[in-house]
This record gives C-alpha cells, sequence and structure tokens, in this order.
C-alpha cells in the first residue's frame, strides 16, 4: 500500500485530506505537534476501514525533518507528501513581532523545503502538494509577512515543476483562500470564518483536482 505524508493533519484541511485518501487506499502518515490531535485523526481513518500511522515533527527543524523523512521512507512505501502545515500572524507589518514573522517563514517556508528536498531523493515517481492559499497569488491587507511566505512557497513549487518535468514526480500548488477551521481561533482577522467553505468541501475539491498543476479556489461559498 502506497503512502502519503500529511503535515498539520491533526485537524482543518489536513484532517479532511487525510479522510478522503484513506477512501482512495492510501496509507496515511500523519504529522503534527500533538499527538492526541493526530490519534484522533487515525481512530477515524481506521474507522473507516483506512489504514495510518502517527508522527510528532516540527517541520521547522530541519535535522527533525530529514531524519523522520528518512526513516519513515524505509520503513513505508512513500509516493507523496502534502505540505499543509502553516501558521499566520495577521496585522499592520510594524505591529508584528519579530517571533511572529520567524515563525511564519520557518513553518510555511522552511518546512516545506526541508520536506521536500529530503523526500525527492527517494522517489522515483510520486506526487507533491503544496498547500500555499491564495495569499500566494496576490498580495491582502494585513497579511503582509504572510503573503511573502506564501510567493514563495508558489516560486518553489513553479521552479520543483519545471526542474522535475517528466521525471514521473509530480508537483500541485494548491491556492485556496480561507476556510472555516481553527485556523482563526487566535486573531480576528477574519470576522466570521463561518462564512467561509469548510475544510472539508476544499479537500474534496483538491482531491478530485489532484492531476492539475495548479488548483485555486476561492474563500467566499457561492
Amino acid at each position: 500500500m502506497k503512502s502519503m505524508i500529511v503535515t498539520g493533519a491533526g485537524s482543518g484541511l489536513g484532517k479532511e485530506l487525510s479522510l478522503l485518501l484513506a477512501k482512495k487506499n492510501f496509507h496515511l502518515i500523519l504529522t503534527g505537534r500533538k499527538n492526541s490531535k493526530l490519534m484522533a485523526v487515525k481512530k477515524e481513518i481506521e474507522a473507516l476501514g483506512g489504514n495510518a500511522d502517527i508522527l510528532e515533527l516540527d517541520v521547522s527543524n530541519e535535522d527533525d525533518a530529514t531524519r523522520n523523512i528518512n526513516t519513515l521512507c524505509k520503513q513505508f512505501d512513500v509516493y507523496g507528501l502534502i505540505n499543509n502545515a502553516g501558521v499566520g500572524h495577521f496585522g499592520p507589518i510594524v505591529e508584528l513581532n519579530s517571533m511572529e514573522i520567524k515563525e511564519m517563514i520557518e513553518t510555511n517556508v522552511l518546512g516545506t523545503i526541508y520536506l521536500t528536498r529530503a523526500l525527492l531523493p527517494h522517489l522515483n515517481k510520486g506526487h507533491i502538494i503544496n498547500i500555499i492559499s491564495t495569499a500566494g497569488l496576490r498580495g491582502k491587507i494585513n497579511e503582509s509577512v504572510y503573503a511573502a511566505s506564501k510567493f514563495a512557497v508558489r516560486g518553489f513549487t513553479e521552479s520543483l515543476q519545471k526542474e522535475y518535468q517528466g521525471s514521473g514526480i509530480k508537483f500541485t500548488a494548491v491556492y485556496m483562500g480561507g476556510m472555516d477551521t481553527p485556523f482563526w481561533e487566535n486573531t480576528d482577522h477574519i470576522k466570521d470564518p463561518s462564512r467561509l467553505r469548510p475544510a472539508g468541501e476544499i479537500a474534496e475539491t483538491i482531491v478530485n483536482k489532484m492531476d492539475e498543476d495548479s488548483i485555486i479556489i476561492e474563500s467566499k461559498k457561492p
């Protein structure tokens, strides 16, 4: 059974993507920072008749990311990776502190780069999906550093699409707007998350269009 690694799999979009991929007979390797959340998703997958393992992982830690990817590839038939883990801090640039800026760059950009770089030598054929956000397509008010991190991942993804063209390794860039998920719990940047699309709906669109190079999903409900 082929395995897919999903970062940030404990909630929101990562969880919903994992549940859908389990139904498509992938073995899921659920990664995140909170073991309890990952275990809950694992149990849901197993209740559906699927298979999953969990791994606590800080994607921004280069040594941790590389070591764990190497170990996973020895244990499982890893086919791909969904770089979904991400953080956002919002507000005027002059009000963002250095820790918030650093966390966004290290998680959103470096985390994606570290995991991708570690996995590629193990793949002869496979699929890497980078969850980017529409903030990687256009700048937004009070999202300057967040958008900068997402533009970086966009450039990274588009470059790898060219470098690996014809290799059997596919890269998909996903640009989705805000979703109704726990991502907004610690910010008032989005006043009413319930007006946004649910994560399950976004995940279904992504899985249905996985073969495309680029997937764009706007945030508001139709």
